[in-house]
């Protein structure tokens, strides 16, 4: 544990496992379980389910979308820096800028489970709003894009830590495990933030 607060190492290094409790997600593994003990394992849901939340920007909820990637390129972990490696978390906003970069795994689970723990049902006024933008789910090209932005978003910072990887005396990342695009992920869920447009 103290290898992983003072530096990054590899995972293959690491000869007993590392749990999500050792990465400080303990709170987020316990809503999990719950979940599971509430509504069952969740190992039948269908990739690319969504759920619609308002935004609330005094509680950090731009309107946006976070989205749940799965790596499908066994030889990448962007600069080994996704503590859920082989799942991705990004945070687009509407505007198509990065709210929340994939590294900062504990700051985006605080905000989906600000957006859903406690939301039983769906929240009308939002999925209306999703639904009339989208023709009821039949034109999603505005949110693709902000899925081909998010995971650009993720190979532009690891060409950055790649090439910052060439000046220090530490091995370097450059040209290792290189990502092309939206072909080495799998969407797995999104959450829309929904703003009042």
């Amino acid at each position: 544990l103290r290898r992983l607060q003072d530096e990054v190492i590899e995972m293959e290094d690491v000869k007993t496992g590392v749990s999500i409790t050792d990465l400080g997600l303990n709170d987020f593994r316990m809503d999990l379980l719950n979940y599971i003990k509430r509504n069952g394992d969740l190992a039948s849901v269908p990739n690319g389910m969504h759920a619609v939340v308002p935004a609330d920007t005094e509680r950090g909820l731009l309107p946006g979308v976070i989205f749940t990637l799965r790596n499908l390129n066994q030889s990448v972990n962007i600069n080994q820096q996704n503590r859920l490696h082989p799942f991705y978390l990004v945070y687009i906003g509407s505007d198509g800028q990065v709210v929340t970069q994939h590294t900062e795994v504990k700051k985006l689970l605080d905000l989906a489970r600000v957006a859903c723990k406690g939301r039983e049902e769906p929240v009308s006024d939002a999925c209306r709003a999703f639904n009339q933008a989208t023709n009821d789910g039949r034109e999603m090209r505005f949110y693709s894009d902000l899925l081909d932005q998010a995971i650009h978003s993720m190979i532009e910072l690891k060409e950055e830590r790649d090439l910052d990887s060439l000046f220090v005396s530490e091995k370097t990342t450059a040209l290792v495990g290189s990502i092309s695009g939206l072909e080495d992920f799998e969407l797995i869920s999104f959450l829309v933030i929904q703003g009042d447009e």
